[in-house]
C-alpha cells in the first residue's frame, strides 16, 4: 500500500506528538499542516483528514501532490492523544533539514537564543513570533530543549517552516562564535541594568532569551555585551517569556531599522 493511501496505524496514542517511528513527523492543526505543505521544506509522505476539515488545506495539498486518506477525527484523537487539537488534520512529513550555526550567522539575520527553555508551547509561541518579525534563526541546546515535535508545531502555527532551528551542545560557545560573525549579543532580563530602548545596539543582532523561573545562566550573562529589560509603566514588571519576546523583537526591529 502506498504512503498516500494508508490509515493511520493503530496502537498507543503518540501523546507527545513528535516522532513516532524513524524520521517520521505529525504535524497536525490547520495552520501548522498548510505551512508545511506550502514552505516545501519537508519530504511529504501522507495526509490524513475529516470530511469537515479538508476544505481548509485541499488547495495547499493538491498543489503539493499530496492525496488525503480521509479519517474520523476519533481515529486521529486515538492516534495522537485525546488533548491534541488537531482540527480534524495531521499531516506525516519528514524533519526539517539541518542547518549549521556558522551557516545562519554569515547571513547577518536577527537571531534568538534560548538558554534551557524547555516548555514546547513556549518554544511554539516564540517560532510563531519570530517568523512574524523575520528572525532568521532559534538556537537552541541539543539538551534542555524541546522536542520538535507536533505539540511544538502546533503551538508554533506554522512559523516552524520559516524560522531556521539550530541545535548546538554548548550556547556558550554559540555566542562566541557569533561574536566573532560580528553580532551583537544582547541579553534579556526583568532586572537587567540598561531598558531595550536605550541599550548600545549595532547590528546585526542576536538576543538571549531566558527560562522561566530561572532566567539567564551566569555564563550566558557573561558572554553578553549588554543585558537589558523591558520597561513597563505597570505593575508587574515580568512578563511570559513567549510575551517578553514579542515586545523585545518588536523594539529590536523599530530601532534596526
Amino acid at each position: 500500500m502506498s504512503a498516500h493511501n494508508r490509515r493511520p496505524p493503530s496502537g498507543k496514542p503518540k501523546r507527545d506528538g513528535g516522532r513516532p517511528a524513524g524520521d517520521t513527523t505529525l504535524i497536525y492543526g490547520a495552520h501548522a499542516v498548510r505551512e508545511a505543505l506550502t514552505a516545501g521544506k519537508r519530504k511529504l509522505a501522507a495526509l490524513y483528514a475529516t470530511a469537515n476539515a479538508i476544505a481548509r488545506i485541499e488547495d495547499a495539498a493538491k498543489a503539493a501532490g499530496l492525496k488525503p486518506q480521509f479519517v474520523e477525527a476519533r481515529e486521529l484523537s486515538r492516534r495522537l492523544g485525546e488533548e491534541a487539537v488537531h482540527q480534524g488534520l495531521l499531516l506525516e512529513a519528514g524533519p526539517l533539514p539541518e542547518r549549521d550555526l556558522s551557516d545562519v550567522a554569515a547571513t547577518g539575520g536577527l537571531i534568538l537564543l534560548l538558554d534551557q527553555i524547555t516548555d514546547p508551547h513556549n518554544v511554539g509561541a516564540i517560532l510563531r513570533t519570530a517568523a512574524a518579525f523575520a528572525v532568521e534563526a532559534i538556537v537552541v541546546t541539543e539538551r534542555h530543549s524541546p522536542q520538535v515535535s507536533g505539540v511544538l508545531a502546533k503551538a508554533a502555527s506554522g512559523g516552524l517552516e520559516h524560522v531556521e532551528i539550530v541545535s548546538v551542545v554548548n550556547l556558550a560557545r554559540a555566542m562566541e562564535e557569533l561574536s566573532r560573525h560580528g553580532y551583537t549579543i544582547l541579553g534579556l532580563d526583568s532586572e537587567g541594568p540598561d531598558t531595550l530602548e536605550t541599550v548600545p545596539l549595532q547590528a546585526p543582532v542576536a538576543l538571549a532569551l531566558g527560562a522561566e523561573g530561572k532566567g539567564l545562566r551566569r555564563l550566558t550573562r557573561e558572554r553578553c555585551a549588554s543585558v537589558a529589560r523591558l520597561d513597563t509603566p505597570g505593575a508587574i514588571k515580568s512578563l511570559n517569556v513567549s510575551n517578553a519576546c514579542a515586545v523585545a523583537l518588536s523594539v529590536l526591529r523599530r530601532r534596526l531599522g
